[in-house]
């Protein structure tokens, strides 16, 4: 069984940076999975922020995102990082990230999702 859990989350001030973590457990399965990343606001749709396209290895960023978000992966430790940096309270929001298949803009396949971790961005 898949399981995946998101870490890191918290209450931090504008400007500030946070490194989110996703751990991919599960026997020999990390391999087989990007790994994206969404987002929720309260009373907000869930929107996809940053995905890995399957097929050609690019990152898809969102436009609110791009230039202070970016994500490695590190494939010994079954583990992807979410690095924020310059946060702004308009990044208030729960944080998922999702195994699967992604294609492009984060359209795709959606597997295993953790159960989200919270990041507050006061001002």
């Amino acid at each position: 069984q898949v399981q995946v859990e998101e870490s890191g989350g918290g209450l931090v001030q504008a400007g500030d940076s946070v490194m989110l973590s996703c751990v991919v457990s599960g026997r020999r399965t990390f391999d087989k999975y990007a790994i994206g990343w969404f987002r929720q606001a309260p009373g907000m749709e869930r929107e996809a922020i940053l995905c890995p396209n399957s097929e050609d290895g690019s990152v898809y960023y969102a436009d609110s995102v791009k230039g202070r978000f970016t994500t490695s992966r590190h494939t010994a430790e079954d583990t992807v990082y979410l690095q924020m940096n310059n946060l702004k309270p308009e990044d208030t929001a729960v944080y998922y990230c999702v195994a699967g298949y992604f294609e492009r803009m984060c359209v795709g396949v959606y597997d295993y999702w953790g159960q989200g971790t919270q990041v507050t961005v006061s001002s």
